[in-house]
């Protein structure tokens, strides 16, 4: 078992948002495609998505599985049939270099928000540009919301499934009691 304390983590204060403990991930092309591409392939059905900005939050949930996910010049882009959306991940070559380095992801990190006694409330996955501009959040299921995304009577920790398993494959993390110490929203 991984300890906690072996990997690098921060805890910090985001205005606007709260506490908020992250873990860093690479965000070199071949990483983020491994991580991406199997997310949205496999588990579309259970995720939320979208730029979490203050004053906008675009919380997507897809109808359908993608009926593409490709890579072309730097560009992941992920086809829902109707509407699609693209994410530079990678060298892009159809722009001055300072601009095509400005839109590639610089920051990418695991997630979960911590309530005013620091336990988790939200598990996701963000993405930032070199800018620092956000470019996409993806909401994992959250056990403290139905899949509708209503307020749970009591919790369900099965929801966390994702959540354990990227931290697995990507931390070397086994599941975190602390991910399951939260009585919910508005019980605390």
């Amino acid at each position: 078992m991984n300890s906690e304390n072996s990997l690098p983590r921060t805890i910090i204060d985001e205005p606007n948002r709260g506490r908020v403990e992250i873990w860093p991930l690479p965000a070199d092309e071949t990483f983020l495609w491994n991580l991406l591409k199997p997310l949205f392939e496999e588990h579309w059905d259970q995720i939320t998505f979208g730029p979490l900005l203050l004053g906008a939050a675009w919380e997507v949930r897809a109808a359908n599985a993608p009926t593409r996910v490709t890579l072309n010049n730097g560009y992941l882009t992920i086809d829902f049939g109707l509407w699609h959306f693209h994410l530079c991940i990678g060298a892009f070559g159809g722009a001055e270099p300072e601009s095509a380095r400005l839109r590639r992801t610089a920051r990418v990190e695991l997630y979960r928000s911590l309530n005013k006694e620091d336990q988790p409330v939200s598990w996701g996955l963000r993405m930032y540009n070199h800018e620092g501009t956000q470019q996409m959040t993806v909401l994992l299921p959250n056990p403290l919301l139905t899949p509708e995304q209503n307020i749970a009577e009591t919790p369900d920790w099965s929801r966390l499934a994702l959540w354990d398993q990227l931290r697995k494959q990507y931390l070397d993390l086994d599941p975190d009691p602390v991910d399951r110490s939260s009585p919910g929203y508005n019980r605390a």
